[in-house]
């Protein structure tokens, strides 16, 4: 659910689609409620065993991995903010900061062999 958010966010601010900073600004409204969504009881204790996206890490390390999360969803809802405000420079920056939330928790946390 967040890619299908933060794709289409992606795609205006590199110049892939028309800028519309009203559709942006309905993509950064959802991703900052999608942010909200308790996915830590999908990492609970026991939960690392079978097929996941998941890396072991996020087990042994669930203290940095609710810190990252916590900033992503801080990020997310700056993002929102940023884009209720409608200025494209203030959308870009906050979008480029959430990216970089986002993604380093997957780097640290998220397996890019992951078979579906």
């Amino acid at each position: 659910m967040t890619a299908m958010n933060f794709g289409p966010m992606g795609a205006m601010v590199k110049g892939e689609a028309p800028w519309d900073a009203e559709k942006f600004a309905a993509y950064a409204k959802d991703l900052s409620a999608i942010s909200t969504l308790n996915v830590e009881r999908g990492f609970a204790p026991g939960s690392d065993k079978g097929t996941t996206r998941a890396k072991p890490e996020i087990w042994e390390n669930m203290d940095d991995f609710t810190a990252k999360l916590s900033d992503f969803r801080e990020a997310a809802a700056n993002l929102n903010t940023a884009a209720a405000s409608g200025d494209a420079d203030s959308m870009k920056a906050a979008f480029g900061a959430t990216g970089k939330a986002c993604k380093a928790c997957h780097d640290e946390y998220k397996s890019k062999d992951y078979i579906y």
